[in-house]
């Protein structure tokens, strides 16, 4: 599969690139997908959620009525999760929701969510670029010239460019990642993807088939 390369300034560059058909033209996996999306978030999570039970409230041990003969139900102290006050019953502990994935489900995840993308024509090949000084106007400026302006873009770079990212970070709807960070849920989540070209080599080697 070919793509046409683009400049900074939107116009094509004359040069056509040739896309892996084994990474960015598979039949997409969704399940792969899916496991690959629910980890990444499951990592993200804390799992420092937690609440009091019986043992931990600090309340008085006395009990508050006889056990019998007041035609109530019987109750024990305050701490009792019947009250107002008391303790959880079952409520949530600190856990570590991460959990394993084989690394051939992974690679098959990104190169199913790459298919995607190509298919859907939400795949944008970039020539490299720099920046001599992080400056966020200079990035708007390229993606309106890509017609992205109003998209949720994911910018590929080859290797980390702290200009390039200073450039993009107050903008609500750009990420830029390099080829380590690519992952399935930024892929999924972004509307339109930016490849840099010389990304591309980097992305054949990381998530060819093995």
């Amino acid at each position: 599969m070919e793509l046409k390369v683009y400049n900074i300034n939107g116009s094509e560059t004359g040069r056509t690139i040739n896309l892996d058909d084994s990474i960015f033209a598979i039949q997409p996996n969704d399940h792969a997908i899916y496991l690959d999306v629910k980890q990444y978030l499951a990592d993200n999570r804390q799992g420092t959620h937690k609440s009091k039970e019986r043992s931990e409230n600090a309340h008085s041990t006395r009990k508050l009525k006889r056990q019998k003969g007041t035609g109530g139900a019987r109750s024990g102290d305050l701490k009792s999760p019947v009250f107002v006050g008391g303790g959880t019953i079952f409520g949530p502990k600190p856990r570590d929701y991460r959990f394993k994935l084989n690394v051939k489900v992974k690679r098959l995840a990104r190169r199913s969510a790459l298919s995607y993308k190509v298919a859907d024509n939400a795949l944008t090949v970039l020539e490299n670029f720099t920046l001599e000084t992080p400056k966020t106007k200079k990035m708007i400026e390229i993606l309106n010239n890509l017609k992205l302006s109003d998209k949720k873009s994911l910018i590929v770079v080859e290797k980390p460019n702290n200009f390039v990212s200073l450039s993009a970070r107050n903008l609500q709807n750009v990420r830029v990642v390099n080829v380590t960070e690519l992952n399935t849920y930024d892929i999924m989540n972004a509307t339109n993807i930016v490849l840099c070209e010389g990304s591309l080599a980097e992305i054949g080697r990381v998530l060819a088939t093995k």
